[in-house]
């Protein structure tokens, strides 16, 4: 269910508000260049900065737009579990596949505390929910015994993994021995390989901007075709280094908004790339051939 491209979406603003038509089109965009599901209100929609009903929004246009033709994973993360499981509910009854949802960021607990935090979600909302493990900004790491043991639970389907660590892939197949568990990466410039070692897909930053290319990327993976999919991922390496020259998403809106999709604005404390980071994000778009 859970496979190949799956882009992280942006969430366009406007004169500071949710740019609904910008979101609807990107979202069209995607469909079309093949993208297998869509996360909203990842990090890369800068959920940090969102309301909650900001939050909810998202998804629900989301779900709404897309219309069941893909998957749509919504991101349902927080730092308080009562609060993430409140995310996943809603996601729930407005009609998510599946629920994103982060490790617990700042608070810094340990492998027993982030257990019990998925646990207490996958107890009390009946919604498939993927562990999203992602160290550099949370200052935890999900062990992968842990993940093996959260794998065991009804309703935790899977894992967007964003350590760049491939050995995981193997580490986690081994502990939790389920086709059925979907390992995701969560990490572009690794993705390739992260599907070599035995992951189902990559929850893209890439792929706002080049959705076709990730997508056929993958299909020609799957269909055995590596010399394609190497030739694509060389294509598209420069531009997974440029959507993080400076905090995402602002390389990937400052190139949206040149293709004329949506605006470049981002929200506080996120700014807009300066003048040496455009060139490099530049640089790496003509690389892209797009």
């Amino acid at each position: 269910m859970f496979h190949g491209a799956i882009p992280a979406l942006v969430t366009p603003f406007k004169n500071g508000a949710i740019d609904r038509d910008a979101f609807a089109n990107l979202i069209e965009r995607q469909i079309a260049a093949g993208s297998s599901a869509l996360v909203p209100c990842g990090t890369t929609g800068e959920s940090a900065t969102l309301s909650h009903d900001e939050h909810k929004a998202v998804v629900e246009l989301c779900i709404s737009v897309s219309a069941g033709r893909v998957p749509v994973i919504a991101g349902a993360g927080s730092n308080a579990t009562s609060e993430a499981i409140e995310l996943v509910e809603h996601a729930k009854t407005v009609g998510a596949a599946a629920a994103l949802v982060i490790c617990q960021y700042y608070n810094k607990p340990d492998q027993a505390g982030l257990e019990a935090h998925f646990r207490a979600i996958n107890d009390a909302v009946s919604l498939p929910v993927i562990v999203y493990n992602v160290p550099s900004r949370t200052a935890c790491d999900l062990s992968p015994e842990t993940v093996g043991q959260l794998a065991k639970l009804p309703n935790i389907i899977g894992i967007k993994d964003a350590t760049g660590d491939l050995g995981r892939v193997s580490h986690h197949g081994a502990l939790t021995q389920s086709e059925q568990f979907y390992q995701l990466s969560g990490d572009d410039m690794s993705a390739l390989g992260h599907r070599a070692m035995g992951g189902a897909g990559c929850i893209s930053v890439t792929a706002n901007i080049a959705p076709d290319l990730c997508a056929t990327m993958h299909a020609a993976f799957d269909a055995g075709d590596l010399h394609k999919a190497r030739e694509i991922e060389q294509r598209l390496i420069a531009l997974h280094y440029a959507m993080f020259e400076v905090p995402s998403p602002a390389p990937a809106k400052y190139l949206l908004s040149k293709m004329g999709l949506c605006e470049a604005e981002v929200r506080l404390p996120i700014m807009p790339p300066d003048e040496a980071a455009r060139v490099v994000i530049d640089e790496a778009f003509a690389t892209a051939q797009l």
